[in-house]
C-alpha cells in the first residue's frame, strides 16, 4: 500500500506543481511584436511597444543570424536584446523586458553594414 501511494504522489505532483510544458518544437509563439529575418532582411524595420514589452526575433532564412543592439561592436545601447543572440535557420528567441523609454537600434552582427538586416524598437 506504501509503495503505490508513493507512486501515485510521483506521478501526480509534477503535474500539479505548475512546471511549464515545453514548446511544440517548429512552432512560433505568438507575438504581435515580431521581427521576421529572412534572406530580403528584417521585416518590419521598426516596431513601437510599450514600457514592459519583450520582443520576438524570428529566423526564416535559410542561414544563421546573430542580432546585436547598436553600436556595432559595442552592443551597449540596449542590453535588453542580449538574450536574442545567434539565431539558426528556424529558430525564435524573445529580447528581455524592454522597461526604459527609449530607441532600441540592432543589426546582424555578421552583417553589421547591411542595411536589410538593421531595424528599430522604439519604447514609449
Amino acid at each position: 500500500m506504501w509503495i503505490r501511494a508513493v507512486a501515485l504522489v510521483t506521478c501526480v505532483l509534477p503535474a500539479a506543481c505548475g512546471g511549464a510544458s515545453p514548446a511544440t518544437p517548429g512552432v512560433t509563439p505568438s507575438n504581435p511584436g515580431t521581427f521576421t529575418i529572412s534572406a530580403a532582411g528584417v521585416s518590419p524595420k521598426e516596431l513601437t511597444v510599450v514600457p514592459g514589452t519583450r520582443v520576438l526575433f524570428v529566423n526564416s532564412d535559410t542561414r544563421r543570424h546573430d542580432m546585436a543592439s547598436d553600436p556595432h561592436p559595442e552592443h551597449s545601447d540596449c542590453r535588453e536584446l542580449e538574450p536574442v543572440g545567434g539565431l539558426n535557420p528556424g529558430q525564435s528567441r524573445e529580447t528581455e523586458n524592454l522597461n526604459t523609454v527609449k530607441t532600441c537600434g540592432f543589426h546582424d552582427h555578421g552583417s553589421p553594414d547591411n542595411a536589410a538586416l538593421k531595424g528599430r524598437i522604439v519604447i514609449r
